[in-house]
């Protein structure tokens, strides 16, 4: 009998060495890694919050590497933590590694879903485990039930914020290209839905609507496709600042003017300080604000989960605003630059 037991032993730990092995970053899957130990951090210290990371790429856009950067910063072992991260911009690949995690006995996972749909499996197995789920940055279709707590930015609300604010510019006609995220995100439902639902109300021409997923080449082949088939334009609403600077390195390119008092409208989104000046020199127009710097809200959930507290707000919000070049500051640009 004790045979069985340390056969299966091993065999279960081989099993989790070849599912780890697989969530490797060859070929475009979730890459998965751990926290390195902060200096002088002793091998017996104290048992440490075990806790698994799924997010998107790093290396997506400017708020995806400040959003990693503020959880690397907050998730590690002078905190406390034994902390692994996973990335992937595939919801299947996300998926798979949320599952070597909840069999890596994680106490908490973290997510960040690259789609909001097809989470309900994985939340049960994590529930069955005692794997207490905490959602940041993009919500998912799942019961509230499935999960602990809920961080995130309104992207229907970001949407409406700027499309508002496009209205109010009182264009003699809107003729716009839209630059999507990756279909299926919350942020690319909630920015997206926005204009769909006020183009077709107001009569706005969309003249281009593709995914550039979130990537500054693909929306310059997008911008630069429109301009070489002569389609009138005069918005370019893009869902993140780096298809913003896409798509405005193709208006440089046909000597289009863009910006305040100009040719071509230009808006982006998640406020890098980059755009942000790009703003305050007026060659864009709109930049809506997606915080990035949640880790600080998830630590206060756990530290309430630790401590045996029930959490009264299971959805936090984050509070956010969108800047118009017309007004805004050095200071603007500064304080709420990323």
């Amino acid at each position: 009998m004790k045979f069985k037991k340390m056969l299966s032993l091993i065999v279960t730990t081989a099993l989790c060495t070849t599912m780890f092995a697989g969530c490797g970053s060859n070929g475009g899957s979730a890459s998965t890694t751990t926290a390195a130990p902060a200096a002088g951090e002793s091998a017996s210290s104290a048992k440490k919050i075990k806790v698994g990371i799924i997010n998107n790429d790093p290396n997506e856009s400017g708020y995806r590497t400040a959003n990693d950067k503020d959880l690397h910063n907050t998730f590690n072992e002078a905190n406390g933590f034994d902390a692994s991260f996973a990335y992937s911009l595939k919801n299947d690949e996300q998926i798979t590694a949320a599952q070597k995690f909840i069999q890596d006995d994680v106490d908490y996972l973290l997510l960040s879903a690259a789609d909001t749909a097809g989470w309900d499996g994985v939340l049960k197995d994590a529930q069955a485990a005692g794997v207490k789920v905490i959602l940041f940055d993009r919500t998912i279709d799942a019961d509230s039930s499935l999960y602990e707590a809920s961080i995130v930015s309104d992207m229907a609300k970001e949407g409406e914020t700027a499309v508002e604010w496009l209205k109010s510019q009182n264009l003699p006609k809107y003729e716009v290209i839209h630059l999507q995220g990756v279909m299926g995100s919350a942020a690319q439902k909630g920015r997206s839905g926005a204009l769909d639902t006020t183009a077709k109300e107001l009569g706005w021409t969309i003249v281009t609507q593709q995914t550039a997923e979130w990537n500054a080449e693909k929306a310059q082949q997008i911008v630069q496709a429109a301009i070489d088939s002569n389609k009138s334009f005069n918005v370019i609403y893009a869902e993140n600042d780096d298809m913003a600077k896409g798509a405005v390195a193709a208006l440089d390119k046909a000597n289009i003017s863009h910006g305040v008092g100009k040719d071509v409208v230009v808006m982006g989104f998640d406020c890098n300080k980059w755009a942000l000046e790009e703003l305050l020199a007026q060659k864009w127009n709109y930049d809506g604000q997606c915080n990035p710097f949640q880790s600080s809200y998830i630590k206060d959930i756990i530290d309430k989960l630790e401590a045996g507290e029930t959490i009264a707000q299971k959805t936090i919000i984050m509070n956010e605003k969108g800047f118009d070049a017309a007004t805004i500051t050095q200071e603007d640009v500064d304080n709420y630059g990323i």
